[in-house]
């Protein structure tokens, strides 16, 4: 992977496959407290997508509307996120960073993240969770972001993975908060993970974002992309249309790839804690808690897939990941016990793993400017958000139309398309089938 971002959709496929050895060590400290930062806003998220279904079934009965309204709240980062990437992409080269529109977004959305159970009817639920989404929405694709600031591209798939790291750990804050409060107190468990994510985000802004200017890399590239006469893009749209809509580029591909697997990784997330209750007879809490053994085993070896990454491309890593997860799917479907769904969610977790370490960077090695990289997170937060907008749907409805005992062999159904689109993606970039 070079330094140097580059335009050519031949050097755009190299850097999928042989990467450039590092030349420079890692900023650590740096990926530690972005690693923070990260883990506080997806803290919130894990929780949010493990018990918000289970308020849901209080007013909906179907699957379906459940996923649906599951999926719609993703939705809203399909609008904010391009305007919202840009605008951070210009604070980032001033002495604040990012990190304005981190922290403001946090405390907003922590407000209507806290009244979701103290919501009686219907229409106060939609507000609670509609306003949260909205507000997280707009700004989780920045703090996804602030990697980049802070470590060279050579770096970042390695980095990718101790945030990724962090993540996996916020499953597990969000599974034990399931298994141990949920049951006792909603109210108070609902209050933990933003009181969480606020404390962490605000040590991260102490020891990093107040010395951006100090640590941040940005400018060497931005002095890099002058000196090679990158173009200036005027507003987030026309960075959106260079990117997608260019004949030689694997972008609009590789985000069809994302689409497909964050939706069908969302669906079975969202929809993980009904399963547990209806097929497996877990309580509400037990349900909660099925994913932290996958989230253990996502800790443990997400390391090993990101080093491992950069030597077998990131293309060809996301694809094995893909196949891991609908392995780890059909063990469920065929094991509908306690242990069978828990095997079932560590294999899924770690195929999960591979995609989830490399499909940011995989995005960001396409930018044709270091200028404009919050921008194509963006790119990333479109695809995805899409793909959790409509996944939690599809196979919610799926589930109607089966049972929930079917839920996991349905997802495997899905989850094969995927397959198939990051094969042909493979091929485009020349990266050829795995063997």
């Amino acid at each position: 992977m070079s330094e140097s971002p580059a335009t050519d959709p031949v050097v755009d496929a190299e850097a999928f496959r042989h990467p450039r050895p590092p030349s420079d060590r890692m900023n650590r400290s740096a990926v530690l407290w972005v690693t923070l930062a990260v883990f506080a806003q997806e803290a919130v998220w894990n929780f949010y997508d493990a018990q918000v279904p289970e308020q849901l079934r209080h007013y909906f009965s179907s699957a379906g509307a459940i996923g649906l309204v599951m999926g719609l709240d993703h939705s809203w980062g399909i609008f904010t996120q391009p305007a919202v990437g840009f605008f951070s992409d210009k604070l980032a080269r001033r002495s604040t960073g990012r990190w304005p529109i981190v922290l403001i977004g946090a405390c907003a959305a922590t407000v209507p993240f806290i009244a979701i159970p103290w919501a009686n009817n219907l229409p106060m639920l939609m507000v609670c969770v509609v306003g949260f989404a909205a507000i997280a929405n707009a700004f989780k694709g920045v703090t996804e972001t602030l990697i980049s600031d802070y470590v060279v591209p050579s770096h970042r798939s390695r980095a990718q993975g101790f945030v990724k790291g962090g993540v996996s750990l916020t499953i597990v804050v969000s599974s034990l908060i399931s298994l141990f409060v949920v049951d006792r107190s909603l109210h108070l468990a609902f209050a933990l993970p933003p009181l969480l994510m606020l404390i962490t985000l605000g040590l991260s802004w102490v020891f990093l974002g107040r010395r951006h200017s100090e640590v941040m890399v940005i400018e060497e590239h931005r002095a890099q992309d002058e000196a090679a006469g990158e173009p200036e893009f005027t507003s987030p749209w026309t960075i959106l249309k260079n990117a997608v809509f260019s004949p030689s580029s694997p972008m609009l591909l590789l985000m069809i790839g994302i689409f497909c697997f964050a939706g069908m990784w969302s669906a079975q997330r969202s929809l993980m804690t009904p399963y547990g209750v209806e097929v497996l007879h877990l309580s509400r809490g037990a349900a909660g808690g099925l994913a932290l053994p996958g989230a253990i085993a996502f800790l443990v070896c997400v390391l090993p897939i990101a080093y491992l990454s950069d030597r077998l491309g990131q293309l060809r890593a996301m694809r094995y990941g893909v196949g891991l997860f609908i392995v780890g799917l059909l063990v469920g479907f065929a094991l509908p016990t306690l242990p069978g769904t828990i095997g079932s969610m560590v294999l899924a977790s770690l195929g999960y793993a591979s995609f989830a370490v490399n499909a940011l960077v995989a995005l960001w090695n396409l930018a044709p400017s270091q200028k404009v990289l919050g921008t194509y997170t963006a790119l990333y937060t479109i695809a995805s958000a899409s793909g959790m907008a409509l996944g939690p749907a599809i196979l919610g409805t799926t589930v109607d139309l089966t049972s929930w005992r079917f839920m996991l062999l349905n997802a495997a159904a899905f989850a094969t398309v995927t397959f198939t689109v990051f094969t042909l993606l493979a091929r485009r970039t020349a990266d050829g089938p795995a063997s």
